[in-house]
């Protein structure tokens, strides 16, 4: 994968069932989204704070396979798609001791914070993208030869 975040579930994340409530997955999905961008050396709070372009997001789905529990490890796998000039869509896999338990997508469009019109994506973003897919393609290759 192009950029793994671990994260340990809280008790604030679960239900009264004790499992994780359904929108605290986006929650921690959007944690590891941050955490790869800063990883990326985009310095967050200027990214976040009255910048020039900003990128909502404007879809987002969750497939549960399995519950996550309250002290669980996650592993969330995140890897960025780049869909137009001024859109893009990132995909997480989230992982309890190596079991896929919940797969996450995030669209994302690229505005001018302003006038909130669809703006081409900054070159920063672009090469956030980029980087992110190079490494998750190497992974995915590498994943298939040990497979073979």
């Amino acid at each position: 994968m192009s950029f793994t975040y671990h994260r340990t579930i809280h008790l604030q994340d679960t239900d009264a069932a004790g499992v994780v409530y359904f929108a605290n997955v986006l929650c921690m999905c959007h944690e590891a989204y941050e955490a790869s961008l800063e990883a990326s050396d985009i310095h967050l709070k200027d990214f976040f704070t009255n910048p020039p372009v900003a990128f909502p997001v404007v879809h987002a789905s969750v497939d549960f396979f399995r519950p996550m529990f309250c002290g669980d490890k996650l592993e969330v796998n995140l890897i960025p798609h780049k869909l137009g000039v001024n859109k893009f869509e990132i995909s997480y896999e989230i992982m309890v001791e190596n079991v896929l338990v919940a797969k996450a997508v995030t669209r994302h469009v690229c505005i001018d914070a302003v006038s909130r019109s669809k703006q081409d994506l900054s070159a920063e973003m672009i090469q956030w993208l980029e980087t992110n897919r190079q490494d998750a393609e190497g992974a995915e290759r590498r994943k298939l030869r040990e497979i073979l």
